[in-house]
């Protein structure tokens, strides 16, 4: 489970992600937060480049291709964001000793990474659940 919980709860916007005993600090940027971590929209968009970078890693090991470094840069487009279009633009720079036909090869291969998948091919359904306030009886 991840747990997200205000730091502060007296006054900041800052947030306390804690997932399997790791903890990323989360806020708005300025001037609506303090700028004391990433906000969501670039926890969201980091997921993508992490799962590219690391995805290419893992079948260059698995098939012996020579990278030396991965560099995986993201830019959003969220202009039309609120008209239901949300742009990443990912750009991967591979160093090695790999062949052209390795390179294109990890290049394809981050496409399938599983959160690319899951941002441009899965339905995602959320469900939002409100929990009784200490001190007061579950609601039916």
């Amino acid at each position: 489970m991840i747990v997200v919980e205000r730091i502060d709860p007296a006054g900041g916007t800052a947030h306390r992600i804690s997932i399997r005993g790791h903890e990323i600090v989360a806020d708005m940027s300025a001037p609506d937060g303090h700028d004391a971590g990433p906000d969501p929209h670039d926890l969201y968009d980091s997921a993508l480049g992490a799962c590219k970078a690391m995805t290419m890693l893992w079948y260059a090991q698995r098939n012996g291709i020579p990278v030396e470094n991965i560099h995986v840069g993201l830019v959003r487009d969220a202009s039309e964001e609120r008209k239901g279009v949300y742009k990443l633009t990912t750009r991967i720079a591979l160093t090695g000793p790999m062949t052209d036909e390795q390179h294109d090869k990890l290049i394809a291969v981050a496409a399938k990474c599983p959160v690319h998948k899951l941002m441009s091919e899965v339905e995602t359904q959320i469900e939002t659940i409100a929990v009784p306030r200490v001190g007061e009886p579950e609601r039916p």
